[in-house]
């Protein structure tokens, strides 16, 4: 199987250093969580953060070493079993909303199965000559950063439930920076080509490249702020059937929604929201965040706007000179600058397209065929990245996707509309 994501003239050296850089970021990710925190399981869509950093290591053990190490000996051959997501092709898992019910292995028999692993690659860097394997190392080290958000996202969603709501992080400022009022820019539309196109490392989603027709349209410059959120609110927002999908409206109800995900109510209009470094009052000038696409509709039809299609979206980060990256572990706010502005480094944002593939799109054969092309079915698109997102992940033609109730993901909103 070639994968077909990296030059045949692959850097070993810096490959070997990436490895490294990546193994070792996601244990510092996780470092701040107690053995404790690491093994709660705070609801069927969060995994543990000690099944995160298994796992990651599982996909290492099982797509490179056993195939391409020969005399490689598994760290233990239940790990084969426990520490699967979804590949059908490799066999039998534990179901997803049972992995917090993995007491054991201990989280120091899962750091000692990382050094097992870590070593074992070490070797098979060193000497590494084949093109498919090197294509699996990119993909294995492009696969622990999405844990990587996986992981702070789930950690933050399983210290919101626990009564103290502890901080993941030193508790910092929350940021006060003016923003300026929203502004639109406008795009001419016309036949526009967007995904990946020539060398260098993507999903397979991401491909083939896509001819796609675009009406004009304009865009707005920046994210929906908390302050306009809570205007919506304001107004009946989550009340008024005329502004939601059926199945929305079935959302808000079933899960008694009447705020975004980690904000609550202190006193009358006064909200406070649960972040990476703890609880503080919402910030009206921060990026609305941690929003199902149901409820950026929602938002969306009472503006009087409607939410971008992923190509309007591509076609619009593409013709920035930058895509900016903020870091950190809450999104801040825009600033007063002008221009688009947050097209990634905030929030990721939900667009108005179902995940779907290009046309000509073929998964790869195999069990790494799963990856992505199984799941195109009942997802929207989001795109950008978000403040967790790792520095140098995401790009312009980057396609994430969540089911449209989905509100634990890094989730934001941006407006457009016919132009």
């Amino acid at each position: 199987m070639k994968l077909n994501v990296i030059p045949e003239g692959v850097n070993l050296n810096a490959l070997q250093k990436r490895y490294a850089v990546v193994r070792a970021r996601t244990e510092a990710l996780a470092a701040p969580l107690s053995p404790e925190d690491q093994q709660v399981q705070s609801m069927s869509d969060v995994s543990p953060s000690k099944w995160h950093l298994a796992h990651t290591t599982w996909f290492f053990e099982t797509f490179l070493l056993i195939p391409f190490a020969p005399g490689y000996e598994p760290f233990d051959p239940a790990f084969d079993y426990l520490f699967n997501s979804y590949y059908e092709a490799v066999g039998e898992r534990v179901a997803r909303a049972d992995r917090g019910l993995i007491s054991r292995p201990s989280l120091d028999e899962v750091m000692a199965y990382r050094r097992h692993v870590d070593a074992a690659m070490a070797g098979l860097l060193e000497a590494l000559d084949d093109v498919e394997a090197a294509a699996r190392v990119e993909l294995g080290l492009n696969h622990e950063e999405q844990h990587q958000e996986l992981l702070l996202m789930d950690a933050k969603h399983v210290l919101s439930v626990n009564p103290l709501r502890p901080a993941y992080a030193r508790p910092a400022p929350a940021a006060r920076e003016a923003t300026r009022e929203l502004d639109w820019v406008r795009f001419e539309g016309g036949l526009v080509e967007i995904g990946v196109d020539g060398e260098g490392f993507a999903f397979d989603n991401e491909r083939p490249r896509a001819k796609v027709w675009l009406e004009p349209f304009i865009i707005a410059d920046r994210l929906v702020t908390a302050g306009e959120w809570r205007a919506f609110m304001a107004d009946g927002g989550y009340q008024r059937p005329e502004l939601w999908l059926a199945d929305g409206l079935a959302a808000v109800r079933e899960g008694n929604w009447t705020a975004p995900l980690y904000w609550r109510e202190a006193a009358a209009g006064e909200w406070r929201a649960f972040t990476l470094a703890g609880e503080r009052p919402v910030a009206d000038a921060e990026p609305v965040c941690h929003v199902s696409y149901y409820e950026a509709d929602a938002f969306a039809r009472w503006a009087g706007r409607r939410l971008p299609t992923e190509a309007e979206w591509e076609v619009a980060a593409l013709s920035t000179p930058t895509c900016e990256v903020a870091g950190g572990l809450h999104p801040a706010p825009a600033g007063a600058a002008a221009g688009l502005r947050q097209m990634s480094g905030a929030g990721w944002q939900w667009t108005a397209s179902a995940y779907a593939p290009y046309r000509g799109y073929q998964p790869a054969a195999g069990a790494l065929g799963e990856y992505n092309g199984k799941f195109m079915c009942g997802q929207m698109v989001l795109r950008g990245g978000a403040c967790v997102t790792p520095p140098g992940h995401a790009r312009a033609t980057y396609r994430n996707f969540y089911p449209p109730a989905a509100r634990w993901a890094f989730s934001s909103v941006r407006l457009a509309d016919d132009a």
